[in-house]
């Protein structure tokens, strides 16, 4: 059974308790907070494993906390799962960028965020990434040290820009990305990216690698991940 301990921050005692229980039914050593200030005490004083943060707070609101967070050196590798309301698009992006592991959209259900939770969890444990090792998914290859791109075993032309958008989205699969995040890892000296061109790239990304251009998921009104197997 699970051992992590994942601290739930909502203003709604009928969440609180629903997420409370479905993580703990899990094996999950769970705590509780019921608005920002509470959370920043208890991250501080017991770095949880992970948290679970609903965005709309009173007070000191979810995006405060998580920026809060991230800027200390004591809690700042500690991976966040947002709930958002519908819509929410820009606070979704702006947690994302803040340096949120995830987001979960209310109404949700709750198996869907105990498995959001696992894969977060299962990508912290794994070992630091390698920039120079190759990424294999299904058919398609990425072998960064060639800079090469082989889908079932046949090379693929990408441009240079195409490869490092892909590179960085394969790296994390299963994470979603900004079109801003992706600017900044994209950008090189060969050409210049912007948040309005990761959309052309992408298109022409997907048509190069053929079936396998499928595992480059698009997030409505956020970004983009690479599909996670």
């Amino acid at each position: 059974m699970a051992k992590e301990r994942i601290l739930v921050v909502d203003d709604e005692a009928d969440i609180r308790e629903l997420v409370e229980y479905n993580l703990a039914k899990e094996g999950y050593k769970v705590a509780c907070a019921a608005n920002g200030e509470e959370a920043l005490k208890k991250a501080r004083a017991g770095v949880p494993d992970l948290m679970v943060l609903d965005l709309m707070l009173p007070g000191v609101d979810g995006l405060e906390v998580c920026r809060t967070l991230k800027g200390d050196p004591k809690t700042q590798r500690i991976p966040i799962v947002m709930l958002t309301a519908k819509g929410e698009e820009s606070d979704i992006v702006a947690g994302l960028e803040l340096g949120a592991a995830d987001y979960v959209t209310k109404p949700f259900s709750p198996r869907v965020l105990v498995a959001r939770v696992r894969a977060v969890l299962r990508r912290g444990a794994a070992k630091p990434l390698d920039e120079s090792a190759a990424i294999t998914a299904g058919g398609l290859a990425i072998h960064p040290g060639r800079h090469e791109v082989l889908v079932k075993s046949k090379a693929v032309d990408l441009t240079a820009t195409e490869f490092r958008i892909l590179h960085f989205l394969a790296r994390r699969p299963g994470w979603v990305f900004t079109r801003y995040q992706i600017v900044d890892a994209a950008r090189g000296e060969d050409a210049a990216v912007t948040d309005r061109s990761v959309d052309v790239h992408i298109v022409s990304l997907r048509r190069k690698l053929g079936p396998s251009g499928g595992k480059i998921e698009t997030v409505r009104g956020v970004g983009y991940r690479f599909k996670d197997e």
